[in-house]
């Protein structure tokens, strides 16, 4: 009996893995090329009327952001509130593609050992969140997230300029001459601790007052 053309795909585990490639990067194309083309994906502005005042990270919450990565935050808080109810009662509204234009890579994610982040600027004070840093549980006594207290130490920002113009050169980022040669002296007097409240306080501003 002849075999049929699907069970000579079956059969063959090379042709199967080709064929098996192929329809997913056709897929995929067809998913996220568009996605390059966008408005609401490639612009803070304009989302239901409002102009989201989504600016590049300064120096100081662009180093805030390299130690949150660095400590390992994004692996128990994400970035991201789904369009669920449950989730925008909590949190606020969901996030959108315009909120992280300048995100390199983008914090996004599903989880959520602690609370997500992506409304918890201007949440709490600067104070409040120093502490929160340092020894949480002096101000969330149930909370299991381990204490920073080494990021009360100067900040390093000998490669800050390089990673300013190195943004300018992989996405929208419009750091102008004069941004990147003021950039080192912004850091000066800072701790670690100091960039990643700046980091955190400006986390999802955008849309605060978008309903």
């Amino acid at each position: 009996m002849a075999q049929s053309k699907h069970e000579k795909i079956e059969r063959n585990v090379f042709l199967m893995i080709v064929l098996t490639l192929m329809t997913v990067s056709v897929g995929g194309l067809v998913e996220i090329v568009p996605l390059f083309f966008q408005h609401t994906t490639t612009s803070p502005i304009d989302y239901k009327g409002n102009e989201l005042n989504v600016k590049p990270y300064d120096p100081v919450r662009l180093v805030g952001r390299d130690i949150y990565i660095r400590e390992g935050c994004y692996n128990c808080h994400s970035q991201m509130i789904r369009p669920f109810r449950a989730e925008t009662e909590r949190y606020g509204h969901y996030s959108v593609a315009g909120e992280y234009i300048y995100d390199h890579p983008f914090q996004w994610g599903s989880k959520r050992t602690g609370p997500d982040l992506a409304r918890v600027g201007g949440r709490y004070s600067d104070e409040w969140q120093k502490v929160h840093l340092l020894n949480p549980r002096d101000v969330v006594p149930e909370s299991n997230m381990p204490a920073f207290p080494w990021l009360d130490r100067p900040v390093k920002g000998d490669d800050i300029q390089d990673k300013m113009r190195a943004l300018n050169k992989v996405g929208l980022h419009k750091y102008s001459d004069e941004e990147i040669a003021a950039a080192p002296a912004a850091l000066e007097g800072k701790t670690e601790l100091d960039a990643v409240v700046a980091y955190l306080q400006g986390m999802g501003t955008a849309l605060k007052n978008v309903r």
